[in-house]
């Protein structure tokens, strides 16, 4: 959520940059502003008006200590009349805050200054690739067939037991999600990030604290009975482990991984990029959560980048980081770097990671702080990666390394997966 204050400050740049984000309500800011200034006066009048009733109250006591009844009377008299219009300026005020809530709430996060101008993928910015794209052998297939080649992933019993989008992974296909999983937790948990394995659903407060509700309401999962979400990714749950605390500074940085299943709808997701294992709607991800000093998120948004490059450059496979453009860009995010790796049996990138900054928007929902140096309390800043989902890598390790006598593994899995091919 954005704070009132900056907006207050800086209307104009505010509505620039959500230009940049091609927010088309722009003029949500203005009505804003305007109820922001109706909410400050409605304040000032009910602190003179209860002002005026504490004066008031202790008048009365020093009238009947005088002895003067008459006098002490009218005053009562005067009292109640100034709480019958305080209960009304109340109510007002009660009215005024929720306006001003339910707009603000629905303005996304601006985006960083060196986020690209777009609407579509397509605009999104090439920061750089890495990686050898694969040449494959006469006769390679796409991954849906490599699947029931080597018995890996049964799709249909999936469907009777659930439905459409919920595999059911089998003997050495249960076994490598297994090696990925653990090899990434591993890999996370090396540089300094504390483990968890958190709740897979939520409440309503966690999904808004992160930015889900009401921006991604008809993604998620929902128990209705207890009003609880299926997470869409562990940074749900992970980022709200701080919620209305106020940490230490020195505490800072907070790093936080952990593996869950995760559950996204997908509605509207139909075609070809729907095949086997490009779009599911559970699927298996390791999260990486970093509550950080203002001053050093940028600096540790490189840092998190960095340590998913290198995760995809020990898996060997080829990639390439974008720059996601305003258009495309999440309702929480300031900044957005993705990580798309080379499907070359499809010929095709597919996503495997967004690493982002959410700066306060996140944090001023949930009122995550830490008091400063000075003493000052401060909100912190949120950042989150994938690292990594697994689906896709899983298609792209099964399509780039297929060979007439098995598919090979990067050797960093042969340790967790117990060995070097599946045949």
């Amino acid at each position: 959520m954005l704070q009132i204050n900056f907006i207050r400050q800086n209307p104009a740049l505010v509505k620039e940059r959500l230009e940049v984000k091609n927010f088309s309500d722009i003029g949500l800011v203005d009505q804003l502003l305007k109820s922001d200034e109706e909410l400050r006066k409605l304040k000032t009048q009910t602190e003179t008006l209860q002002a005026s009733i504490n004066a008031a109250s202790k008048e009365i006591g020093m009238l009947m200590g005088k002895g003067d009844k008459a006098a002490a009377e009218q005053k009562k008299s005067e009292v109640a009349q100034h709480k019958a219009t305080l209960q009304e300026l109340e109510e007002q005020l009660t009215n005024a805050e929720k306006t001003l809530h339910d707009i603000i709430i629905v303005l996304p996060n601006l985006p960083h200054t060196s986020v690209p101008k777009g609407k579509t993928p397509e605009e999104n910015e090439v920061v750089r690739e890495g990686g050898k794209k694969p040449t494959l052998p006469a006769g390679a297939v796409p991954h849906w067939d490599l699947i029931k080649k080597y018995d890996l992933v049964d799709f249909e019993t999936g469907a009777k037991i659930t439905g459409s989008g919920f595999p059911l992974y089998k003997g050495k296909g249960a076994k490598l999600q297994r090696a990925l999983i653990q090899y990434f937790l591993d890999y996370n948990t090396a540089v300094g990030y504390m483990e968890y394995l958190p709740p897979h659903m939520v409440n309503e407060a966690s999904a808004y604290g992160t930015g889900q509700l009401p921006d991604k309401e008809g993604q998620m999962y929902h128990a209705t009975e207890d009003n609880f979400y299926l997470i869409p990714t562990a940074e749900v749950p992970l980022t709200n482990i701080y919620r209305d605390e106020i940490v230490k500074e020195q505490e800072l940085p907070i790093k936080m991984t952990a593996y869950t299943p995760c559950f996204r709808r997908e509605a509207g997701s139909f075609g070809k990029d729907v095949r086997g294992l490009n779009r599911v709607h559970q699927f298996d991800k390791v999260e990486v959560v970093q509550l950080v000093d203002p001053a050093k998120s940028y600096e540790v948004l490189e840092e998190m980048v960095s340590h998913v490059e290198k995760l995809l450059q020990a898996l060997e496979l080829p990639y390439r980081i974008l720059r996601l453009c305003g258009g495309d860009m999440s309702f929480a995010s300031a900044l957005t770097y993705d990580f798309e790796v080379y499907s070359a049996a499809q010929e095709k990138w597919l996503e495997v990671s967004s690493v982002s900054n959410f700066e306060t928007f996140q944090t001023n929902r949930m009122k995550i702080r830490y008091k400063d140096a000075g003493g000052k309390t401060q909100l912190v800043h949120s950042l989150n990666g994938s690292s990594l989902a697994l689906p896709r890598i899983v298609a792209c390790l099964l399509e780039n390394n297929q060979t007439a006598e098995g598919i090979s593994l990067p050797k960093v899995l042969e340790p967790y997966f117990g060995n070097s091919s599946i045949s």
